[in-house]
């Protein structure tokens, strides 16, 4: 009489067992070993709704619309928040992040000049948690006037943060309407109503990691002379969505120290001499902003401004672009600083547009910024952090497990393999022919 076979099903308890106390210590090592990331830098890019911009300008409302707090317009229907601060937690997914700039809509004007659609949308924030997203901002309109008013609830379903080394990012994420939300736009639409899509990236860092320092690198000389300046122009608004637009398909590229704020852009590494009191200025800026589309490749480089008794202009490459008015340059906290001079299209500058402005054209206007003391910061400029991570295939339906957990990982994976395999076998061996 042959030995019965040993019984197989403690094994596979043991080893099922041992599989889920490895699960389950599996989030406390990650959270161990991957603390929260310091969000600090990036871009939100949101349309809130075409249909409703399109009633805001259109010839029932007669409204227009107007950017605050250094918000941007990308193409023709999308607007540009900056400056991303939050936090997030790579483990868990979890991400939270407020973005700078707002939204004025205004329409349906009445006789004494106010609007009886009056609607301003600033400092949107987003939160995601698991596969739960909500798009919150700060409202004022003639319903509601309250800060951080959750206005989307934002599809997650089939989408995934990428990244998660130094940048994370979302691209054309499905939003529709809240019940707060509704309530902002005086009912006009409802709970639900589709809005549009949301995309966003943000840079990340260790948290506590130290943001680089805004102060210039250059130190200021005596006598007038001057280093480390810069000077700030968006070019014009307009302008910028027709590259960006369906016309032109096109771009803008930074290059040789200019940086991009979104609204406006910055030539930096400014030198040259300062009358005291502002009556007059000669600076050499560095970088180099150059505009590609469909018909179009213009770059702007070895920029200069002058001011003489009040007067500014703004050249690029030896051409005079714009004139501002510098009589608002006056000295604080150890700059002399101009802040959104308005500006006026020159003749030449006109023939550098191609003629597609006339002169007197109004222009973005220009900022202007001159260290007259060692150390002396810079203003801000909007910060867009990375260009968004291409996309990425689908992830896996399984999680996967960092460096720290990887060993137990394998060893939970191997268990359960181990044990479905000896199941198999079992029922097999039973006659199972089940599919």
């Amino acid at each position: 009489m042959l030995p019965s076979r040993p019984a197989r099903a403690p094994v596979a308890v043991l080893l099922a067992a041992l599989a889920l106390a490895t699960v389950l210590a599996g989030p406390a090592a990650r959270a161990e070993g991957a603390p929260n990331r310091e969000v600090s830098g990036g871009r939100l890019d949101w349309g809130i709704k075409a249909s409703f911009q399109s009633y805001v300008t259109g010839p029932i409302a007669q409204g227009s619309w107007d950017l605050q707090g250094g918000a941007a317009t990308v193409g023709e229907s999308r607007f540009r928040f900056h400056t991303a601060k939050g936090t997030y937690a790579p483990d868990s997914g979890t991400f939270e992040a407020g973005f700078s700039g707002g939204v004025h809509f205004t329409g349906h004007r009445k006789p004494d000049g106010t609007h009886e659609l009056d609607l301003t949308v600033s400092r949107p924030a987003v939160r995601i948690s698991g596969d739960r997203g909500t798009l919150y901002a700060d409202v004022t309109s003639k319903a509601v006037t309250a800060a951080h008013v959750p206005l989307a609830a934002l599809d997650l379903s089939g989408t995934h943060l990428r990244g998660g080394g130094t940048a994370v990012s979302l691209t054309d994420v499905p939003a529709r309407l809240t019940a707060e939300g509704a309530k902002a736009f005086a009912g006009y639409y409802g709970e639900g109503t589709a809005l549009d899509p949301v995309s966003f990236s943000a840079d990340i860092a260790e948290k506590g990691a130290s943001s680089p320092s805004s102060a210039p690198s250059e130190k200021p000389a005596e006598k007038g002379e001057f280093t480390g300046a810069a000077v700030d122009w968006g070019v014009r608004r307009t302008f910028r969505e027709y590259v960006t637009g369906p016309v032109a398909q096109g771009s803008w590229t930074p290059a040789d120290g200019a940086q991009d704020g979104g609204a406006l852009f910055r030539f930096p590494h400014g030198k040259g001499t300062y009358t005291a009191g502002g009556t007059a200025l000669d600076a050499a800026f560095a970088g180099t902003l150059r505009f590609t589309g469909k018909n179009l490749d213009l770059a702007l480089s070895a920029v200069r401004v002058t001011v003489k008794a009040g007067k500014g202009t703004l050249a690029a490459g030896g051409r005079p672009l714009v004139t501002f008015d510098a009589t608002g340059l006056k000295q604080k906290d150890g700059l002399a600083v101009l802040t959104e001079a308005p500006a006026k299209l020159t003749a030449e500058g006109a023939g550098v547009f191609g003629g597609m402005y006339r002169e007197g054209t109004d222009m973005d206007p220009v900022s202007l910024a001159v260290p007259l003391v060692t150390g002396a910061p810079l203003p801000p400029l909007p910060d867009l952090g990375s260009a968004p991570s291409a996309p990425s295939p689908s992830p896996s339906p399984f999680p996967v497990l960092p460096v720290a957990a990887a060993g137990a990982g394998v060893l939970a994976l191997t268990a359960v393999t181990f044990a479905v395999l000896r199941r198999r076998k079992s029922t097999t061996d039973q006659g199972d022919n089940r599919p």
